[in-house]
């Protein structure tokens, strides 16, 4: 059983996590370099040195912006597994990560935070209703003007922290420990350069949800659809009853989506297909949309919905046509982690130790994760704290993320009992 008291320790993580965010890593999906942005690897080398510091030797950043780090086992058991733990360092292109003003806002009452930077951006308890679990606590935002960074930096700072207390705090017996941080998560490419044989991680866990006390083992599957439209282009003066525009036809396609199959109209374990780039002229447009379910044999279905509205347009429309490509991206990691029953169970055990009430859920979305279980590494996701991820409103309170690295030291110890 447990040999320690979180609650004893020095713990690092907020000072840590202040320092991460300020530093500038979104990813760029435009990029077809790997990291898509070097800037990322500016935080890379930040981690580095600060894991020697620590005393972790065995550390380095490759050239794709990969960090790896191992804690060598402190334990005479010789058959226990070794667990990876991994966070992203980018943040997501959809809000400006540049100059990240952290505030923390000492003592929450419940009160509404108005974020001084911009203040029609407010947090209320009503529209982020896990706050009403942070009365006391220090809840950190950012200033109003860009997002925070807690997703994955919330992760990246815990993580941190414990490689921390594990080389401070021999009394934590545990196996091999591996480390692996990641670029360009957010861009759904967090995984495409990872080296799992330099790894040498037999499971893994990322620390990059939600509520404390959650994780997560299932995501959406995913695939990604291009619908190309060919038109017939005319000069427009002399156009009647000869142009049939592919960016119409396309306009049509887009606003015949159904609701109830979007992604503003789902919830819970319902899929979705969401458009989300258009481009052409006249005679060639291009729509870009992602499709999402948990049940794989869906995506079929969803991408059957396009096929059967396009077809369905371009009856008004008799010289255009049409083609429809999918491709697989990721998979839902449920499929994975039910042959490794104990994966999951140890870490809920882990999360009952460091004194919450563990809850299984379902992510309406994709982690790396769900990646590495595919390529032979399985990989829940733990909470780490993060909120409103994506937009200026973000936010993480410093005791969830105490939390968040309490489990991870506890998950080191259950492995170690139960080896």
């Amino acid at each position: 059983m447990t040999s320690f008291k979180f609650s004893d320790f020095n713990s690092t993580v907020a000072e840590r996590f202040l320092r991460y965010v300020i530093v500038d890593t979104q990813s760029d999906p435009a990029s077809i370099t790997c990291p898509s942005t070097l800037k990322q690897k500016n935080l890379g080398k930040i981690l580095v040195d600060e894991l020697l510091s620590i005393g972790v030797t065995d550390t380095n950043i490759d050239e794709f912006g990969y960090v790896y780090a191992t804690i060598p086992a402190n334990t005479n058991k010789q058959n226990v597994p070794v667990i990876c733990f991994c966070s992203h360092m980018d943040t997501s292109p959809d809000c400006s990560g540049l100059n990240v003003k952290p505030i923390v806002h000492k003592k929450y009452t419940g009160a509404n935070i108005v974020l001084p930077d911009d203040d029609s951006q407010v947090l209320r308890m009503s529209e982020h209703p896990d706050l009403k679990n942070q009365l006391s606590n220090d809840v950190i935002t950012a200033s109003g003007t860009t997002l925070l960074g807690a997703d994955n930096k919330a992760g990246l700072a815990e993580i941190m922290d414990a490689c921390y207390q594990l080389v401070n705090h021999p009394e934590i017996k545990h196996g091999t420990i591996k480390i692996l941080f990641t670029p360009d998560e957010e861009i759904g490419r967090g995984v495409d350069k990872a080296d799992l044989k330099k790894l040498g991680a037999d499971i893994a866990y990322t620390i990059d949800g939600e509520s404390a006390g959650t994780m997560e083992n299932e995501t959406f599957s995913a695939d990604g659809a291009k619908l190309t439209i060919n038109g017939i282009s005319a000069h427009p003066g002399f156009a009647k009853g000869k142009m049939q525009s592919a960016i119409k036809i396309a306009g049509a396609v887009v606003a015949a989506l159904p609701h109830e199959l979007s992604p503003e109209g789902t919830s819970g374990k319902q899929g979705f297909v969401h458009p989300v780039e258009i481009s052409g002229h006249v005679e060639q447009a291009i729509v870009n949309f992602i499709i999402r379910d948990f049940d794989d044999d869906n995506l079929q279905q969803h991408a059957n919905v396009i096929r059967q509205i396009t077809e369905n347009v371009l009856l008004a429309y008799p010289g255009a046509s049409y083609t429809l490509e999918t491709k697989a991206q990721y998979r839902n990691m449920k499929q994975v982690l039910d042959k490794h029953p104990a994966i999951v169970d140890n870490a809920m055990e882990a999360i009952k130790r460091a004194g919450m009430e563990p809850r299984l859920r379902s992510i309406r979305g994709g982690t790396d994760g769900s990646r590495l279980s595919f390529m032979g590494l399985p990989c829940p996701n733990i909470f780490a704290g993060e909120h409103a991820f994506h937009g200026k409103q973000e936010w993480v309170s410093i005791q969830d993320m105490q939390k968040a690295v309490e489990t991870i030291l506890h998950l080191c110890e259950v492995w170690e009992e139960r080896a």
